[in-house]
């Protein structure tokens, strides 16, 4: 009978390769902190998750999508493509996808950075960004938001240099929430040399007033170094299938699809991003995301009344700005049963989730004032 060795009495094999010198200065991604199972009952408001799970329609063409998934996905993903080319109103060839839209702001920085080129975003921002531009060798240029934590675009604007290549736009801003106007961006897009791309990270767009949200398709016709970045993770409630897109004009969308990894797009991920775009399913994602908005209202409008100056939210989430105190705050929440999402000491981010979490934000922030 084969026996197991014993792990412990082989010596491990010493390690001599040589790793990439940049990755010492790599922050690590922090993903949303899991809720403890310790027998309290906790709420994950951690990760800007969608408290619904995914509409019938989708979780069957998911579901259904499994018997062909002996199979390799269709690489060129054309029936996707092609409704989300309807969609935006651009040729499918414009339309890039990836495993969620942070795969495709890596596949920007791998098509457009070469080593030593700069990639111009506000911060704090989405925490990705600087290890996405740090690990294919270019330079972060990290832009402070305002003291009201609003983009500080003429900063921005004046960042931008000849090693420029690529300028992140995330509106409605993760993890501060706040937005920009069309008006904003045109105004920026001016001070913009044409050579050096814009990205428009629209991964919350659909949380966004609608009266208000910018028009981005209309500035993606406008302007040829412009590349809207959309995903399927958010209000589509399809996170864990991770798929995401860009919207990109010509020679853009084909260097895209020169460097992103092949079949990144899995089976059941194009199924349900397919029938998410149905329009009854659109009329549900819909009602959902008026659900999160009325929510979002409801929970600043009880912040406020104890007392709590939040900032702009127009994302599925608010933030509160801490400072010091932050470890301190989602510390509080953690033992009263609610998972927060804590930045250094920066602030602290609440998803919009189930009225039973949301419910629970608004008692415990009113505990944290009146200790």
């Amino acid at each position: 009978m084969p026996t197991t060795p014993d792990r412990d009495a082989v010596p491990a094999p010493p390690e001599t390769v040589r790793l990439r010198s940049t990755l010492e200065q790599l922050p690590a991604y922090v993903a949303g902190k899991p809720a403890a199972d310790d027998g309290m009952r906790r709420f994950k408001v951690s990760s800007n998750e969608s408290p619904f799970p995914p509409v019938k329609a989708v979780r069957d063409a998911a579901t259904a999508a499994l018997e062909g998934t002996h199979r390799y996905p269709d690489a060129a993903a054309r029936e996707l493509r092609e409704a989300l080319g309807t969609k935006h109103g651009v040729d499918p060839s414009q339309i890039a996808l990836s495993t969620g839209s942070v795969a495709v702001t890596g596949d920007l920085v791998r098509a457009l950075v070469d080593q030593g080129d700069e990639v111009v975003y506000p911060w704090r921002s989405f925490e990705a960004y600087p290890i996405l531009v740090g690990s294919h060798g270019g330079v972060p240029v990290q832009v402070p938001l305002t003291e009201e934590l609003e983009y500080d675009l003429d900063a921005m604007a004046a960042a931008i240099t000849d090693r420029t290549r690529l300028v992140i736009l995330c509106t409605p801003n993760n993890p501060t929430g706040a937005s920009l106007t069309t008006e904003q961006i045109e105004g920026f897009l001016e001070r913009v040399p044409e050579d050096v791309v814009v990205a428009i990270d629209e991964a919350y767009r659909e949380f966004h007033d609608p009266a208000t949200v910018a028009g981005t398709a209309g500035i993606f016709r406008r302007h040829g170094n412009v590349v809207l970045l959309r995903t399927f993770s958010k209000l589509q409630g399809l996170a864990g299938l991770r798929i995401g897109y860009a919207v990109a004009h010509p020679r853009l969308a084909a260097a895209l699809g020169q460097v992103t990894v092949p079949f990144g797009a899995s089976v059941p991920a194009q199924a349900a991003a397919l029938a998410s775009l149905r329009g009854d399913v659109q009329e549900e994602l819909g009602r959902r995301a008026v659900w999160i908005r009325d929510e979002r209202s409801r929970v600043l409008a009880a912040l406020a009344a104890q007392g709590w100056q939040m900032p702009s939210a127009q994302g599925n989430f608010v933030y509160f700005p801490l400072g010091e105190q932050t470890a301190s705050f989602a510390e509080f929440a953690d033992s009263r049963g609610l998972v927060l999402r804590a930045y250094g000491t920066d602030g602290v981010r609440a998803t919009i989730a189930e009225q039973e979490a949301n419910d629970l934000l608004i008692e415990i922030a009113g505990q944290w004032r009146q200790r």
